[in-house]
């Protein structure tokens, strides 16, 4: 059994859906729940997101609107700086304001999904096409974007399972767009946009590990071909491990934003340090591949388990 300390068997992918979201489950355990149609409060920018994301064990490793950052949902795809325009909700960081820098502004925009190509589950893996149109507070669509997903690799030996996470934005707002970040704008270490998970709040102060040796705090603001975060959870004797693995022929390369307090998030940003212009007409393209696993894994573990999950 999934909730007990052996995973010996393990029922195919079950794949159900409703008008607003799909969830895929394992032999009772909702693996992710991914909501496509939104019902959050403009400021929040309504846009697809996945939580929960569970382990094969059922311990949920997203949160979704924290009371510190309502905006947070779970696993979702965001800018959160576009020529003055915010796709990720909440305040927009302005180096010039009072205070912290950060503003509520009129600027939220939102991600408005625009059907399926393809919602496939063959039992053993889960794979959608997804078109996703992002149109700015004002009403003007500056991105049209084929999203992919795949859930794939669910493995009762390694207690894994793996989710791509592709995405394809393609510059239609008729001028030239300046992709940044609040780190950009002005706020060293907040080079976050981009792919942005949240964990939830027993995953506080969890431990941060990175390829060539890196771990911890040394971890901001660099590259590295993958960074893991695992934390043991409150009330259970149980923890997770999330592997966030970028791709070996991305276009534009990231650098990590990750924090493992005030709590737990990380994002493989494509702006951390320097604004990226996306001329009209042309695609930003990224893929990530998270692995969410039960336990703490070490390095060792990792990097066994990516050497024989290649891409």
């Amino acid at each position: 059994m999934i909730l007990s300390s052996s995973l010996d068997s393990l029922d195919s992918l079950t794949l159900s859906r409703d008008e607003a979201s799909f969830s895929l489950t394992a032999h009772g355990v909702e693996l992710l729940r991914y909501t496509f149609r939104s019902d959050t409060i403009p400021s929040e920018c309504p846009a697809p997101y996945l939580h929960p994301l569970r382990t094969l064990g059922g311990q949920v490793v997203t949160a979704n609107r924290p009371h510190d950052h309502r905006w947070h949902k779970g696993l979702a795809m965001t800018l959160s700086h576009v020529s003055g325009q915010n796709f990720w909700g909440g305040p927009t960081f302005d180096a010039s304001a009072p205070g912290h820098g950060y503003v509520q502004l009129d600027n939220v925009g939102h991600l408005l999904h625009e059907g399926f190509d393809e919602l496939e589950c063959d039992g053993k893996e889960l794979r959608l096409t997804e078109r996703v149109t992002w149109v700015t507070a004002r009403g003007e669509e500056w991105f049209t974007e084929v999203r992919t997903l795949r859930v794939h690799d669910v493995d009762a030996t390694t207690r894994s399972w793996a989710l791509h996470f592709g995405t394809a934005l393609t510059n239609v707002s008729g001028r030239d767009l300046e992709i940044g970040s609040p780190t950009t704008a002005g706020r060293p270490e907040a080079g976050y946009t981009g792919l942005f998970w949240r964990g939830p709040r027993d995953m506080t102060h969890g431990t941060v590990l990175a390829a060539g040796d890196l771990e911890g705090g040394e971890v901001m603001g660099r590259t590295a071909a993958w960074l893991a975060y695992s934390s043991p959870h409150d009330e259970v004797d149980a923890a997770s491990t999330l592997v966030f693995d970028q791709d070996p022929d991305a276009e534009v390369p990231t650098h990590w934003f990750v924090r493992s307090e005030p709590f737990p998030a990380v994002a493989p940003s494509p702006a951390f340090h320097e604004e990226l212009v996306l001329s009209d007409g042309d695609a930003l393209r990224q893929r990530h591949r998270i692995v969410v696993a039960d336990g703490r894994w070490d390095r060792a573990t990792v990097t066994g388990y990516l050497k024989e999950h290649p891409w």
